[in-house]
């Protein structure tokens, strides 16, 4: 029975191009009780590697947290699936509003402590006790009201390229560093605001409002489905879309135009871009913004050094990554000191 995959990435690219099929980008998360965690993962692994579905899945005791890429022939089957499974069933799907056939290119189902890396000890608060979820309509009239504290709870590369107006942006790297510094931020708040949050797909927000619900926040409200689902909701009712620039998204694409506005710049020569890119440097990998015109003049890589080890034979530079690591708390996604304009 194959529970792992395959083929390699560019395996699937390959297969991928010559079916010339569609695929749907699709996000969705679910807070349940889950309990033998191994059959659960296998059960979803076998059932969707036979209609073809890629992503990346994170399943822990506290729920299911997926990014996929399914063929729109096999939605159905998929969308059956998932109403065969109880806490499942009619679960909110967020629809991606740029396809890209490529977004995923193998299929992980992985096992973890939380579906969020939250840092937080969910047995010190209620996390059912969330805040109001809004729709775009009502969000849009939230954020006009002067009483609104409008926050970000994504972190500094996703607000860098896209955000609402207004919206206060914390300075992190991660959604768990974020919490703390919020509460600290917005303390006289508590009583006589408004406080209303928004991530990419609404999965942050729905465990950071019963945090700051517990943290004494009276007025607490979080944007249903967040950026992708304002994003078609806005289009579908012709309403007035109050976010500008792109959506940082967590696969192959990296962002989801939402307005035409720019609002970042290239890290390396400071044009006007909103490009995230991978160092071509596999032991680097760094997450930074590119123009096109430095990808080119720099071989795709955020430094001169790196340019110069991506240009070595390929078994020269595995000789040079053997034993190394290279984390995302290393190069702090795009807070390298190679980078002349970074945020």
């Amino acid at each position: 029975m194959q529970l792992y995959n395959t083929l390699s990435a560019k395996e699937r690219e390959s297969l991928i191009e010559q079916a010339g099929q569609e695929r749907l980008t699709i996000s969705f998360y679910q807070y349940a009780h889950i309990g033998n965690l191994s059959i659960f993962r296998n059960h979803l692994f076998i059932n969707w590697n036979e209609i073809d579905v890629l992503g990346r899945i994170y399943v822990a005791n506290e729920g299911i947290n997926a990014q996929l890429s399914v063929p729109a022939e096999n939605f159905d089957s998929f969308k059956n699936h998932l109403d065969s499974i109880s806490f499942l069933k009619d679960v909110r799907l967020n629809i991606a509003i740029e396809q890209d056939n490529k977004s995923f290119l193998k299929l992980k189902v992985k096992v973890r402590k939380k579906i969020l890396a939250d840092g937080l000890n969910d047995e010190t608060f209620d996390v059912t006790n969330i805040g109001i979820h809004v729709n775009a309509v009502k969000f849009n009239e939230l954020i006009e009201d002067s009483n609104t504290v409008l926050v970000d709870m994504r972190n500094h590369y996703e607000s860098e390229i896209g955000h609402f107006k207004n919206a206060i942006t914390p300075d992190v790297d991660t959604f768990r560093d974020s919490l703390d510094i919020i509460e600290k931020d917005l303390e006289d708040f508590k009583e006589n605001k408004k406080l209303v949050m928004y991530c990419t797909g609404g999965i942050r927000c729905e465990k950071a409002s019963a945090y700051y619900k517990h943290k004494g926040f009276k007025n607490v409200y979080q944007l249903e489905g967040g950026i992708i689902e304002y994003a078609r909701q806005a289009n579908d009712q012709n309403l007035e879309n109050k976010f500008i620039g792109k959506n940082f998204v967590f696969d192959h694409r990296r962002g989801e135009r939402i307005s035409e506005d720019i609002i970042a710049q290239c890290h390396q020569c400071g044009k006007a871009c909103d490009t995230h890119v991978n160092c071509a440097n596999e032991a680097c990998h760094l997450l930074f913004i590119q123009c096109e015109e430095c990808a080119k003049k720099m071989s795709d890589c955020c430094s001169q050094e790196c340019k110069n080890v991506s240009a070595l034979p390929f078994e020269e530079q595995k000789r040079l990554r053997k034993g190394k690591t290279a984390s995302n708390k290393i190069f702090k996604k795009g807070r390298s000191e190679v980078l002349k304009f970074k945020k």
